[in-house]
């Protein structure tokens, strides 16, 4: 399969479905994937498969190729709409994630302060203090909840380590409504098992822990680019245009991503 890998510290911009034009940022090596989950529709591929030989970039890294990419862009465009944390696994595992939120917020405020912070997070990390307070510094804190089904979790998103559920979910809620929550909606099969996550059987809980959670946002979304397990397919437009329905008679604004 082709695996998408993106260069560290800084890639981009590329054009984001859901973000428009998005700087992004990649706190982990250029060479493989580090994540906390596995996902099995993960662009980047398996964890297993993407080991990476070369280490995380370090803080000052990170802030010597952003400034020197964002004066660039101050000359010669184009203008981005969002710094975007994200790359080749969870951006908020990088030990110094929390200072160089303190440093990416003081570039866009430098070069384009009408630019947003974005984060796209597997949500594995909100429990962690300074994680979570860093965090609440971003203009769009996106963190991903596919289902509540831990079951389906565990053969969907395969968490490394120890998650808790419950736990994430708690520290959703306590970001008092300063989250975007994002939600991949698939079909198809995964070693033989049924990953459609559509059906009211995951769809109700959903909506019931988004009526706790009081998200600014969700965004839904489905299958982009290839994935490493061959037998996932798209949502249907409808199914996702039928789901994003129930959550706005939640009275929670929601986008969709076909």
């Amino acid at each position: 399969m082709s695996t998408t890998l993106y260069s560290s510290p800084i890639f981009g911009p590329v054009h984001s479905r859901r973000l428009g034009v998005s700087l992004g940022i990649n706190l982990m090596p250029a060479d493989g994937k580090m994540c906390t989950f596995d996902c099995i529709y993960c662009e980047c591929g398996r964890n297993a498969e993407h080991r990476p030989s070369s280490r995380r970039p370090t803080r000052k890294e990170v802030f010597d190729t952003l400034y020197e990419c964002l004066e660039r862009m101050k000359t010669e465009g184009p203008e981005p709409n969002v710094l975007t944390f994200a790359g080749n696994g969870e951006p908020t595992a990088h030990p110094e994630f929390p200072e160089i939120m303190d440093d990416v917020i003081s570039l866009r405020d430098r070069f384009f302060p009408n630019a947003k912070v974005s984060v796209l997070s597997n949500a594995t990390r909100i429990t962690d203090r300074k994680v979570f307070e860093a965090l609440l510094k971003a203009d769009n804190n996106i963190q991903k909840l596919d289902t509540v089904d831990i079951d389906f979790i565990r053969v969907l998103d395969c968490p490394k380590g120890n998650y808790s559920l419950e736990d994430t979910i708690e520290a959703l809620k306590a970001f008092n409504g300063h989250v975007i929550i994002q939600t991949m909606f698939l079909r198809g099969l995964c070693e033989g098992k049924d990953m459609d996550n559509t059906s009211d059987r995951f769809v109700s809980p959903w909506l019931d822990a988004l009526a706790q959670i009081r998200p600014s946002k969700v965004m839904i979304y489905t299958i982009d680019r290839e994935t490493p397990e061959k037998g996932l397919e798209k949502s249907l437009p409808e199914t996702l245009d039928s789901i994003a329905e129930k959550v706005r008679e939640r009275g929670i604004d929601v986008s969709v991503s076909y």
